[in-house]
This record gives structure tokens, C-alpha cells and sequence, in this order.
């Protein structure tokens, strides 16, 4: 293929904007979202005579949208009655419980987890491709997908879901299982309200459903009303700007926190080999010189950002943001979800108030480990702070130290001694009411 570049300065090659999108298109094919934002961030035109994207793939939709905004599946209509909601967090503070209050609502259509299949086609590509998609550019695939999942566009997916689809159907759509309007007909037929007890079930659904739909989820989509999405793959709320700027969308954010050094012993328990030094830290008290610190301290900094961003109520997310912290959700299960439901502005209807009695009261333990990962059943009150009995005074401390802010400004006590640690009387929580909603 030819292309326009030159020689540079010290050996360097230089190439026009023109040169570069093409060099992209040409090497991502599907992945026409990311290309987009690599467009846009070198301001370099793309209507007009000058460069046609068009000219290059005429009767391929995916070729075209690259230049055409305009053929995102929205429609301006939609917004006024819709209500699109994002729980967004950090892995293992609770999101997997918090995402079934939205879940177990028969006019919500959630889905678990979407961005996975962005990341990992990105994770996938060759180092050269990696090297080409930046940071911005992956951030712009993850809010390009969420854009057209919430106007129930499913079928976007394809691009991301490995091995590709065929004729819209796929067996390889992430926790499938966790999102019960997928479980259901007219996605499933064998499904129903009651074929798995209201619970999220990673082996009944696959077998009773088969392989998804697409183009049956994005019409149970429509049907439902509303939608809701989880992620824990979008680093800070700021980065989710332009979505909440977007007239299109009508888009609040719950923001999930939880005190770091509970989400530490949950990923030692759920991830063991990603987090095996820590493991032996615990175990042992000696510190591995090898130990990841970046582990919790990058979860840290961009939980604090997002929650003094959200905090400071800018124009852009005033009245879109809700901060809830998962220790006042699991004490306070009832009165916190009616919290959620009066923010997203929808009535909480009587199958989240029955999910919640059934779930937030048990103390039997999962047998699979698969379901441990993603329980949704658990005695919530006694959860809330068990990290305690858990990790050493050791670990507890460093982590105080490096997270000190992240702790201080969430409203999560230090402790200063292997006895205040273990003494379950006096909880870590202190009182705290988060306005930002005006």
C-alpha cells in the first residue's frame, strides 16, 4: 500500500493525519469506534473532497460510519422517556450485588460487563496495533460502545465479541448469565420469571438458552424501557464527559466505592494468582520485594478523582452523579436502593424489594468458585467489613499509608493496632452523607 510519509528530522518518519487514519483502518478493519477517536484527536477533516473514507470501502456500513456520526442508532425521541444508567466502579467493591437492584427490575435491561469485550480485543491485537491504540483511543471504544448499547444497538457488540458472531448469534457474550432480560423471552425461550428463582445462574442459562441473539436482545432492549450497564473498566468519571454532555442520552452515574483495603482481601480471595505476593504477605508478615503496589494504589487515586470530581458537582455532572459507598448499601440494603431508584428517577418496583429480603440475609456459602467470584447472596451486614478478620495489621497498615487521601475523603477510618483491627464493635465507617445531587 502506498502511503504519504517522508523522512524527518533524525531519522524520523513524518506522516499527515490522512496517513495515519488510513495506516489504522487499514491494520484495525472492525474496530472502526477506536479509529474515530483517533480521528478526532488529530483534528484532521473527514467530510469533504479532501479524503472520503467512503472511497475506500463503499458498501461496507462499518467504512462509512467511520466518517458518518450522524449513522449512530439514535434517535433524539428516545431520550425524553428513557433513563440510561451506569454503575461505575472498581473491581470487587460490591458491584455484582449493587448491579441485581437494577437487574431484578422488569423494565430495566442490564447488562453486566460489555466493555470486557473491547478490552479484550484490544488486549488480543498484535503489539504493533497495541501500540497504535492509545489510552484515548481505547477509552473512546469503550464510550462509542456504551453510546450504542444504551439505544439497544447489540448488535455494535460484533466488532469487539471473539470468535465473531455468525448471522448475529453468539456463544461467547460475557456473564450472559448475570443479565435476566437475556435469560428471558423473547431472548431465550425457555426462559421465564421463574425458570432460575430470579438468581443469576452461570450454568442454567447457557444450557436452557443456547447461543445469544443479538437481534432478539436488541429488541427485548427496546421493550424494557430503560437500560442499565456496569463497568469497572472506565478509570474516572471524567472520562465519561461526553456522554453525559450528549442530549441523546438522558445518563446518571452511580459511583460504587468501597474502602480500599476490603477490595485488597477481595481480590486476594477471588484472583489468587494475580495477587499471589500478596497472598504470602498475609501469610507470612514478611513483605515480598516483589509485591505489585500499583495493585490497589492506582485504585486508589482514580476512585479519589472520580469522587472529587463527582463532589464538586461541575456543570457537565450536576445532577447525573450519585456516590454510594458499598458499606452504607449493605447495612442499609432497602432504604439505599430506594436512594438509587429515587436518583435514576424510576419507581423501585416490588421484585427488587423481594430480591432484596431473599439475598441480603444469607450466611450459606457458595459451593462453586465461579459463584463465589460473583456471589449476590450474602449476609450483608456481616460482609461489610469481614476484610478485618482477614488481613494482617501489616498489609492494613501500608495500604492506610498508601491511601491515605482515597481513605479521608470517603469517610473510612485508619486503625493503629492489631487490636483496633479485629475489634468488630467499633466499625471503620463513619457517618457520612455524600450531597451531590443539586
Amino acid at each position: 500500500m502506498h502511503v504519504g510519509c517522508r523522512g524527518g528530522g533524525g531519522g524520523r518518519m513524518e506522516c499527515s493525519w490522512k496517513t495515519v487514519l488510513l495506516l489504522v483502518c487499514a491494520s484495525l478493519g472492525v474496530q472502526y469506534t477506536a479509529i474515530r477517536t483517533l480521528r478526532d484527536s488529530l483534528s484532521g477533516p473527514c467530510h469533504g473532497g479532501v479524503y472520503h473514507c467512503q472511497s475506500r470501502q463503499p458498501k461496507d456500513s462499518r467504512w462509512r460510519a467511520l466518517c458518518d456520526d450522524s449513522m449512530l442508532p439514535i434517535e433524539m425521541s428516545a431520550a425524553a422517556s428513557r433513563r440510561h444508567i451506569l454503575l461505575f466502579t472498581t473491581t470487587r467493591s460490591g458491584s455484582s450485588f449493587t448491579g441485581q437492584l437494577f437487574n431484578q427490575h422488569p423494565g430495566i435491561f442490564y447488562v453486566f460487563e460489555p466493555l470486557y469485550h473491547v478490552q479484550q480485543a484490544f488486549t488480543n491485537s498484535s503489539s504493533r496495533l497495541r501500540r497504535a491504540m492509545d489510552r484515548r483511543a481505547l477509552l473512546g471504544a469503550y464510550r462509542d460502545l456504551l453510546l450504542n448499547l444504551y439505544t439497544c444497538d447489540l448488535r455494535f457488540l460484533e466488532n469487539y465479541i471473539r470468535p465473531e458472531p455468525q448471522k448475529h448469534i453468539t456463544g461467547s457474550f460475557f456473564r450472559r448469565s448475570s443479565s435476566r432480560a437475556l435469560c428471558s423471552p423473547p431472548v431465550c425461550p425457555e426462559g421465564g420469571e421463574g425458570a432460575s428463582g430470579g438468581q443469576p445462574d452461570e450454568t442454567w442459562c447457557p444450557k436452557k438458552c443456547g447461543a445469544l441473539n443479538l437481534t432478539l436482545a436488541s429488541k427485548a432492549c427496546l421493550s424494557r424501557g430503560h437500560v442499565a450497564i456496569k463497568t469497572v473498566r472506565v478509570p474516572e468519571v471524567g472520562d465519561l464527559r461526553t456522554l453525559t454532555e450528549d442530549p441523546r442520552l438522558d445518563l446518571r452515574i452511580v459511583h460504587l466505592v468501597r474502602d480500599p483495603r476490603a477490595i485488597l482481601a477481595s481480590r486476594m480471595m477471588a484472583f489468587s494468582e494475580q495477587f499471589r505476593a500478596w497472598k504470602i504477605w498475609n501469610a507470612t508478615g514478611r513483605k515480598p520485594r516483589y509485591v505489585d503496589l500499583s495493585q490497589i494504589t492506582s485504585t486508589c487515586r482514580d476512585m479519589a478523582e472520580s469522587a472529587e470530581t463527582g463532589l464538586q458537582r461541575p456543570a457537565w455532572l450536576r445532577g447525573r452523579y450519585l456516590l454510594v459507598r458499598y458499606e452504607d448499601l449493605a447495612l442499609n440494603p432497602a432504604e439505599k436502593a430506594r436512594e438509587l431508584y429515587k436518583f435514576v428517577g424510576l419507581e423501585m418496583d416490588e421484585n427488587v424489594r423481594s430480591w432484596i429480603a431473599q439475598n441480603t440475609n444469607n450466611s450459606v456459602p457458595s459451593t462453586s468458585e465461579w459463584n463465589y467470584k460473583y456471589s449476590t447472596t450474602r449476609d450483608s451486614k456481616a460482609t461489610a467489613e469481614s476484610w478485618r478478620l482477614r488481613l494482617g495489621f501489616d498489609i492494613v497498615r501500608t495500604l492506610q499509608t498508601l491511601c491515605n487521601d482515597t481513605l479521608s475523603l470517603l469517610g473510612y477510618r485508619a486503625v493503629h493496632s492489631v487490636a483496633d483491627l479485629r475489634n468488630m464493635s467499633n466499625s471503620l465507617v463513619e457517618p457520612r452523607t455524600f450531597q451531590t445531587l443539586l
